[in-house]
């Protein structure tokens, strides 16, 4: 059975440069790994401690249960205002206070006009969270709407082989 890795983009834009940052990836994985894609952040309620183990939410629970299976999780968010999007860290602290992260192997990517803050913050969540990363494993591509032409495609020779060399990398991580 191949590897499952399961993507969440931080984007809610519909033409978003991050999930096609991840399209990329699983085109230069295929056919290694089987992607499959959490499209639900909206759908999941804020956070509230007292729910995080008691009385916890179906889509929380479902939510837990897709990273959970996953052999890697791939998180490409941009940076909005030098942090991460709203819903990706509301989705993320669901998980404080639980192990499923814990030496799960991650990919991080964050994929904006700067994303260095946005990035820190990343890696210090899943951090606290023990998710297992490294320098290989995580990947800032700064400047991301120039990278695309007016097409949409990905025409950047340099992002282009940072991904190439970022896809070596997770097929050595498990």
């Amino acid at each position: 059975m191949k590897p499952r890795i399961l993507a969440i983009t931080g984007s809610l834009r519909s033409d978003s440069s991050n999930q096609k940052i991840v399209k990329k990836l699983e085109e230069l994985l295929h056919p290694d790994f089987t992607f499959s894609y959490f499209n639900g952040l909206t759908n999941l309620p804020y956070f509230i401690p007292d729910q995080a183990f008691e009385n916890t939410p179906e889509k929380v629970r479902l939510f837990r249960e897709e990273i959970q299976y996953a052999d890697i999780v791939l998180i490409c968010t941009p940076e909005y205002i030098f942090s991460i999007p709203g819903v990706l860290k509301n989705a993320l602290e669901w998980f404080v206070a639980t192990d499923i992260f814990n030496q799960k192997p991650v990919v991080l990517i964050t994929a904006s006009a700067s994303g260095e803050k946005g990035q820190k913050e990343l890696h210090l969540i899943m951090k606290t969270l023990g998710a297992k990363f490294s320098e290989e494993s995580t990947l800032l591509i700064p400047g991301v709407k120039g990278r695309f032409n007016t097409d949409g495609q990905l025409t950047d020779p340099d992002t282009i082989k940072v991904l190439q060399k970022l896809s070596e990398n997770i097929r050595s991580m498990l």
